[in-house]
């Protein structure tokens, strides 16, 4: 076992291999213990990959890549690893084996990250919790009680537990940003076309879902996307190319001055719970310590028309979703396969039109256009990550009487009624979670960070954003405020650790 295996990052674990100090197998067996040890508490992997990842250190691994032998985890939506199911917590779907390596998969082994299984999260990613009916909650290290968000909830809390430096993370409404927040973790939502989702489908969830990595430091999230980024083969666009180098060397500029807007309000909900008031307005001031120009600003636009426009485009790639996984595993189209809150979704997408879907796309462009405008009078835009911490597990789940509500739905699946619910849906679904959608839609990108720790000792993330294509200013900003206030030393009392 490698002695302090929890304080390394992904970097420096992979100097330790490349240094010949550890060696790829020490490596796998470390974080295998972890898993053992930890995941009963956590059930954040739901699916291991074991004699996989020895055989991959035996035969394909490259001791020369730049994350060579350092473990990692893989979540159990979009990514395809060849011979595995990919699930996406669907019962359906579990018997359903991968033909080939998704391109971001391919990228991964090439850079040297050993794939040892698969992480929690709720059906079709759809929720911002991670609490599937098939394989249950996922727990948050820092308080077992409380949940990790979603919909990358099970890596999150790897990370978190120090199981793995890094895992895989998607994110279609705030899915990497939100169990990061929660998680006390670093997250990045990638701008647009920067990472590959070839070769099974052009894009996720209507351009909206994008896929990266969680980490705990700011350098392993820029140096993986140092290593997976760049279109493949007939994608359908790419993030544009600022000509800044890499991702890693913004993480070492020191010389940057800003000019910051920030708001405490929440962006999609009524308000920011007082912890995510607080953990703004200590961001606020550091950066202010540091010389940054910091403003209170927002940019303006219609909430709950975004909001609906959001949910829109999801419900009607849940739709699909549901329909090509009935065909994958052959078997017909039954509305008992599958929670009742997709199905539901799955019809909302099924009743609205062509026109609506048009509407809403229509509308997520115009926000675009809005924040591009926005920045070009401000370098970063400052938020709250989530608008409260996190929940306890089973507390933003449908309540018994929303569950009746579903139930009726389902029975009686007019337009009017699934609109009705859509409209509740924008008002009630994202209050927890209001501040992470809008750079979903607007192909921006953003960085979650675990700034700020409440007085119940549990992280509040704060999250930055800036204009497409830009994310060398986040790997800047938030590289400069993990050195002045290192959260690395902050760890979950479950935290694996190994005997020094």
């Amino acid at each position: 076992m490698i002695s302090g295996y929890e304080n390394f990052d992904a970097t420096a674990l992979a100097e330790l291999v490349h240094q010949r100090e550890v060696s790829p197998k020490e490596l796998l067996q470390t974080a295998i213990q972890a898993t053992e040890e930890l995941n009963p508490d956590l059930n954040a992997v739901v699916f291991k990959m074991y004699e996989e990842a020895e055989r991959f250190i035996k035969t394909d691994l490259d001791i020369r890549a730049p994350f060579a032998g350092v473990p990692f985890l893989l979540k159990d939506l979009i990514a395809t690893y060849a011979g595995t199911p990919t699930t996406g917590s669907c019962e359906i779907l579990t018997s359903v084996k991968a033909k080939t390596d998704s391109e971001l998969v391919r990228r991964m082994k090439a850079a040297g990250l050993v794939i040892f299984g698969k992480t929690n999260t709720p059906e079709f990613g759809i929720m911002g919790i991670t609490e599937p009916k098939l394989r249950g909650a996922t727990c948050n290290p820092w308080d077992v009680s409380r949940s990790t968000g979603g919909s990358s909830g099970g890596s999150a809390a790897a990370v978190s537990a120090r199981i793995v430096p890094a895992a895989h993370g998607g994110d279609g409404g705030g899915s990497i940003r939100i169990p990061s927040a929660y998680c006390g973790t670093v997250g990045l939502l990638p701008s647009r076309g920067r990472n590959p989702l070839g070769s099974d489908m052009g894009e996720a969830w209507g351009g909206l879902a994008r896929e990266h990595v969680i980490t705990r430091s700011v350098r392993d999230s820029a140096g993986l996307l140092d290593s997976l980024s760049g279109p493949d083969a007939g994608a359908p666009y790419a993030a544009i190319d600022k000509g800044c180098g890499s991702f890693v060397s913004a993480c070492e500029e020191s010389n940057n001055r800003f000019k910051i807007a920030y708001t405490t309000d929440a962006l999609f909900g009524a308000e920011n719970h007082p912890d995510c008031v607080a953990a703004v307005e200590a961001t606020v001031a550091r950066l202010r310590e540091l010389g940054h120009e910091v403003v209170e600003a927002k940019p303006q636009f219609d909430r709950h028309l975004l909001a609906k426009s959001y949910l829109r485009v999801v419900c009607a790639w849940v739709a699909w979703e549901i329909r090509t996984s009935a065909r994958l595993a052959g078997r017909q189209l039954i509305s008992d396969d599958y929670e009742l809150t997709s199905w539901i979704m799955s019809l909302i997408g099924e009743k609205n039109s062509m026109l609506d879907l048009a509407d809403a796309i229509h509308a997520q462009h115009m926000a675009a256009r809005e924040m591009g405008a926005f920045h070009q009078k401000y370098d970063l835009f400052l938020t709250a990550t989530t608008a409260k911490p996190a929940a306890k597990i089973g507390e933003l789940y449908p309540s018994g009487g929303d569950e009746v509500a579903l139930k009726i739905l389902k029975l009686l699946p007019s337009k009017f009624l699934l609109n009705k619910a859509l409209d509740s849906l924008a008002e009630d679904a994202l209050a927890a979670t209001p501040n992470t959608q809008l750079f979903n839609q607007t192909g921006q990108p953003a960085i979650s960070i675990p700034f700020y720790q409440s007085e119940e000792d549990i992280p509040v993330g704060v999250q930055f954003a800036t204009e497409f294509g830009n994310e060398w200013s986040l790997y800047r900003i938030a590289s400069e405020l993990e050195r002045a206030n290192p959260w690395a030393s902050r760890k979950p009392g479950i935290c694996f650790k190994t005997e020094a």
